[in-house]
C-alpha cells in the first residue's frame, strides 16, 4: 500500500529572481507556471539583474552568462570569445522551442494572464534609476522587500 502524504499541499509560491539570465530566469518562470496549472499561488519578484527579464528594453535580449559558469562545459577563455553568449544563447533558445517554451516576453504574458503577480523590487529599482514606464505592462506593482513578505504571507519562498 502506498504510504500516505502527511504533509501539507503547497497553496502558494513567492519566487525571487535576481539573475539576468536565460538559466537565472527560466527556472523561475517555469516554476511559477507549473505553480499556477497546479491551482498553486503564485507570485515573482524581480530584483537586482533579475529585473532585466521585465524590463522592456532588455526582456528579448536575455543570454546565457558563458564566462565563469561552471555548468557550461567549457572554459572561460573560450566563454569570453566574442559571440559565444550570443551562439550559446541562441542555442538554447532554439532546443527550448523545441520543446515548446515561449521567449521570455511571452512566457510572462502567458504567467500572468494565468493569475501569476508581477513585482519589482523598489530598491533595485531605485538604485538603476527605473520607473514603472520602463517594465512591461505585466508588472503589477513595484514594491518594498516589506511589501513582499506581506504578499508572501503563507507562501513557500524560492530563491532562484
Amino acid at each position: 500500500m502506498p504510504e500516505k502524504n502527511i504533509y501539507e499541499p503547497v497553496k502558494k509560491v513567492s519566487i525571487i529572481v535576481s539573475k539576468g539570465t536565460l538559466d537565472g530566469v527560466y527556472p523561475a518562470l517555469i516554476m511559477a507556471n507549473g505553480a499556477r496549472m497546479e491551482g498553486i499561488e503564485a507570485n515573482l519578484f524581480f530584483t537586482f539583474f533579475g529585473m532585466d527579464a521585465i524590463t522592456d528594453k532588455s526582456m528579448d535580449h536575455i543570454h546565457v552568462a558563458t564566462v565563469g559558469n561552471p555548468a557550461m562545459h567549457i572554459p572561460t577563455l573560450l566563454g569570453a570569445l566574442p559571440g559565444m553568449s550570443a551562439f550559446a544563447s541562441a542555442k538554447m533558445m532554439k532546443e527550448m522551442e523545441k520543446l515548446d517554451i515561449p521567449p521570455v516576453r511571452e512566457f510572462i504574458e502567458m504567467i500572468h494572464d494565468a493569475g501569476c503577480k508581477i513585482f519589482a523590487c523598489k530598491a533595485s529599482v531605485d538604485m538603476f534609476h527605473l520607473k514603472k514606464e520602463d517594465f512591461c505592462k505585466e508588472v503589477d506593482d513595484i514594491i518594498t522587500v516589506g511589501q513582499f513578505y506581506e504578499e508572501s504571507a503563507g507562501a513557500n519562498i524560492i530563491f532562484t
